[in-house]
């Protein structure tokens, strides 16, 4: 499908992507970032700070920024690395990806500049392809050594839900897990509960993951599954009020109505040699739920009805 590109005020471009059922997603060349993804009912399925600044180099806080080659502050770079800071390019030369089928979907490419090289001295190129079909978003990101030696790094793309009441919301999957906290000095727990609820700020890393976890969200009657592959940790986060307080370009009250649930490569890093990639894939999509014994019931689950 053809791409409806917009522009910002600041002269970045917007890309827009449809689908004939009617869900759309927006993409912003700057920093390769979705910032937002509506169902056919045209409701907003991420969540995207009532403070969010569009005001490059500053990161926007919400959607789904592209964290590389730093997760965090799990390193000497900037927090969350630099990628979600720079303006990206559509990238005319997607392959080998298979064909998108049935999808609308944009490429996008990041290569290491002379600033990058400055504070991470390795060559790179970074891609991201971005497409939606019917209750879907599916990002696959590919990294590339174009060095002449090896490099590290850590990915991550950090998913910003938008859910009902962040107090009524159930995270399914991750249960028995091991986790570094970084409420307590990153120090290593085993997750003990049967799903994760909230009622205080959460901060943690899931060590060695599944392939899906599920966000139930029981005042919506909707589960967000988060399925990946080549990214085996999972972050969970919400900074609760008196975090919520200290962020300056979030809202006081913001965090009863999001939730990350990230999918990533943090611990242990990637290691590429020269010419070698690296290749993820996330797919988040929208299941109508059963809440029966605090399981979902597959057997009452609609996929894409929404």
């Amino acid at each position: 499908m053809p791409l409806n590109l917009g522009n910002d005020g600041d002269g970045s471009s917007r890309i827009i992507l449809t689908e004939p059922r009617g869900s759309t997603a927006e993409v912003l060349l700057f920093g390769g970032q979705v910032i937002s993804w509506k169902n056919e009912r045209r409701e907003e399925l991420l969540y995207m700070s009532s403070k969010a600044q569009y005001k490059p180099p500053k990161a926007i806080r919400g959607g789904i920024p592209v964290c590389f080659p730093q997760f965090g502050n799990f390193g000497g770079l900037e927090r969350h690395g630099f990628a979600r800071n720079k303006f990206w390019s559509h990238d005319e030369d997607p392959s080998p990806l298979p064909p998108a089928n049935k999808q609308s979907s944009v490429d996008l490419i990041l290569k290491s500049t002379e600033d990058d090289l400055k504070t991470w001295p390795h060559s790179f190129e970074l891609r991201i392809r971005i497409s939606i079909s019917p209750g879907k978003l599916t990002l696959i990101p590919r990294v590339r050594n174009i060095d002449s030696k090896a490099f590290s790094f850590m990915f991550a793309l950090r998913n910003y839900l938008y859910v009902s009441d962040i107090s009524e919301v159930r995270v399914e999957g991750l249960e028995t897990l091991d986790y570094l906290d970084n409420l307590i000095g990153k120090e290593r727990f085993t997750e003990q509960a049967d799903a994760i609820t909230f009622d205080g700020e959460v901060d943690r890393v899931y060590l060695n993951t599944p392939t899906k976890i599920a966000v139930i969200d029981h005042e919506r009657k909707r589960t967000i599954e988060l399925r990946k592959e080549g990214m085996p940790n999972a972050v969970v986060w919400n900074p609760w009020d008196k975090k919520a307080k200290t962020i300056t370009d979030m809202g006081d009250e913001d965090y009863k109505t999001m939730l990350c649930v990230d999918s990533g490569v943090i611990e242990p890093l990637v290691l590429l040699k020269p010419r070698e990639k690296w290749k993820g894939r996330q797919e988040l999509s929208i299941v109508s739920s059963s809440y029966c014994s605090g399981q979902l019931d597959p057997r009452k689950v609609l996929y894409g009805d929404i």
